[in-house]
């Protein structure tokens, strides 16, 4: 009788567990993991791995080779977070992870790389070099297969002003030698992360973060384009955002955490667009706190940098792609947006991976004792240090807009200049006149070409690290809206009426505009004064801007008549070095100028000439 009863027993007990299993059914899986791999050797060897998959609740994971650290198992059970701590001699190789719960099991392979060491990576960037900024969907179409991939959620037609154009990596592979005979040594590309949205072609709303977008070209793609613009002499800088990604991202409709972004969908805080919450001394802290948790739009769902898992991610993703892809510096966007201690500990974790590296933050605010905060060792006072080398010079660029405009003056850049001893590296910063969010420059001058040269003459011979918008060097003028300012590169796509890549295929205007740029990229480059040399400036009179740059044996004087008007410069007015010169040499007409025996020169009307002495 007791046998039967246990008989009984046991079969009661498997068919409660046949229905046990029906009812909770056994679906453990991991269907990827980000980072996807690791380096050996790697300062940051304690790294937190997403797991993503099914039924990841409770789970437990352990190595035959690996330190497993915490397992942090979340209530959404598509995820898990475990910390894997390498040891500095770990051989390259793929690694097992057991992963288990209850009495289902899997194994995943976890790949630990072999560094690149290479001298042509990670180099950085500084004054010695010019920037060219690429929107790459609008600069040249180097592979029409990837033009016609769907997005479900685009709603701007192929070619259409919002819509994309087909631009890609290819395209920029194909343009790497116009761009080195050009004379621009650095290559800022915007955002081209998988950007799956309703308006996909501008790339700041990233729908992954590990993935290129297949319309762009691929990761590998990326890799072999940073390969071969290091082996012409190019460096690479990558446009990343920590601020925020695209409301279709994975983690928008399934978060791996209550508070991995600020707020929802539903239910969160609009744009606070005070740049100066952050550093204001009479601010209200809730003024601080809604700037770094509201929205960029309702589209742009907000990061909680505050959360270190969140923080955790993010720097390692930054990391992982500069690893990855061997670049040279990054551009980091909407930089006053996000949390200001994440990102000072962001900056530092890269820097002391890289210590080659540089890194340009974005606060848009025309006004330099405001930017000179925010960067590295500023001589403001600060809560901790920000660690942010660089930042970009809208002040300078303010300036330079409004002369162009026609609603400022010589004056307006004289100042900014003297402005430069708040900053603790006013020769890290990046000028530039336009870029892809603003209109363009000739666009402000009018169609005013002479006014075009004097600020591009400015831009590349005075101090700072300038940047060239793709396009500027043959005089593209969109503007007021960003379709146009972010037009096509002609000659760059299918059914173009002329190809600007080429002197053949521009104009005569066109091939003006691109010989004198190229002219004084050269001449910067060749002339260490004009790049990195001390500068000396004099204020404006009567439509006349000065300055000297030196360095070493090398002395030049830039002199721009802005007037409507021949003017006679004195140039005893400019110091003691002119007392014994009688000979200028002007390197833009390449000829020796004499000076007459008081020491003058004639400028022609709204002309900037660069004069070796």
């Amino acid at each position: 009788m007791k046998i039967k009863t246990q008989k009984v027993l046991a079969a009661f007990h498997i068919l409660f567990f046949l229905l046990l299993t029906q009812i909770f059914p056994q679906n453990l899986s991991v269907t990827k993991i980000e980072p996807p791999n690791w380096w050996r050797g790697m300062k940051l060897n304690k790294v937190q791995l997403m797991l993503y998959g099914t039924d990841l609740d409770s789970i437990s994971i352990r190595s035959p080779n690996l330190n497993i650290g915490e397992v942090n198992l979340q209530k959404n059970k598509n995820y898990s977070l475990v910390t894997l701590q390498f040891a500095e001699n770990i051989a390259p190789g793929i690694y097992n992870l057991i992963v288990k719960k209850r009495n289902d099991s899997l194994s995943i392979k976890y790949p630990i790389l072999k560094r690149d060491t290479s001298k042509w990576i990670h180099r950085g960037f500084n004054d010695s070099d010019v920037i060219y900024l690429i929107f790459p969907d609008r600069f040249d179409d180097g592979d029409y297969s990837n033009d016609t991939l769907k997005n479900k959620f685009e709603q701007f037609k192929f070619g259409s002003l919002n819509g994309r154009h087909g631009g890609d990596i290819q395209g920029i592979i194909n343009r790497l030698d116009y761009l080195k005979n050009l004379g621009v040594t650095s290559l800022w590309i915007t955002p081209m992360l998988v950007n799956n949205m309703w308006m996909s072609y501008h790339g700041y709303a990233a729908t992954d973060l590990y993935n290129i977008d297949p319309r762009f070209g691929s990761n590998q793609l990326y890799k072999k384009l940073v390969n071969l613009a290091h082996s012409k002499g190019l460096k690479i800088i990558m446009d990343h955002v920590s601020n925020h990604i695209g409301v279709n991202h994975h983690w928008v409709k399934y978060p791996p955490m209550p508070d991995w972004f600020n707020g929802t969908v539903q239910n969160h805080l609009p744009a606070h667009h005070d740049k100066l919450a952050f550093i204001d001394i009479h601010g209200d802290s809730t003024t601080y706190l809604k700037t770094i948790k509201g929205w960029f739009t309702d589209y742009m769902p907000d990061l909680k940098q505050a959360n270190p898992f969140v923080a955790n991610y993010l720097i390692q993703n930054t990391i992982w792609w500069t690893e990855y892809l061997g670049i040279d510096g990054i551009r980091e966007d909407t930089y006053s947006y996000c949390d200001q201690k994440y990102l000072s500990n962001w900056a530092k974790a890269i820097l002391d991976e890289y210590p080659h590296f540089n890194i340009a933050g974005e606060i848009w605010k025309g006004d330099p004792a405001f930017l000179a905060k925010y960067q590295r060792d500023s001589f403001f006072p600060r809560k901790f240090n920000s660690n942010l080398p660089a930042v970009f010079d809208f002040a300078l660029s303010d300036a330079l807009r409004s002369y162009l405009s026609g609603t400022g003056s010589f004056q307006n850049i004289y100042e900014v200049f003297a402005k430069d001893f708040v900053y603790s590296n006013p020769e890290n910063l990046v000028t530039f006149v336009d870029n892809h969010d603003i209109d363009r420059a000739l666009y402000l001058a009018k169609g005013n070409i002479k006014k075009l040269k004097i600020a591009l003459t400015i831009l590349l011979t005075s101090r700072g690290i300038p940047q060239l918008f793709y396009g500027t060097e043959i005089g593209m003028d969109g503007g007021g809206e960003h379709g146009k300012i972010r037009a096509q590169f002609p000659g760059g796509f299918p059914n173009d009426s002329l190809n600007a890549f080429t002197e053949e295929g521009r104009t005569e205007k066109q091939n003006n505009l691109y010989n004198f740029v190229s002219k004084l990229l050269h001449l910067r480059k060749n002339y260490k004064a004009l790049s990195i040399g001390k500068m000396i400036h004099f204020p404006p009179k009567d439509g006349i801007y000065v300055y000297l740059k030196k360095y070493k044996d090398e002395n030049f004087i830039v002199i721009i008549n802005s007037s409507d008007k021949t003017k006679k410069v004195l140039l005893t007015d400019y110091g003691n070095d002119f007392a014994n010169v009688n000979n200028l040499y002007d390197l833009l007409s390449d000829k020796t100028v004499k000076i007459d025996y008081v020491k003058s020169i004639n400028i022609p009307n709204s002309f900037a000439k660069v004069y070796k002495y």
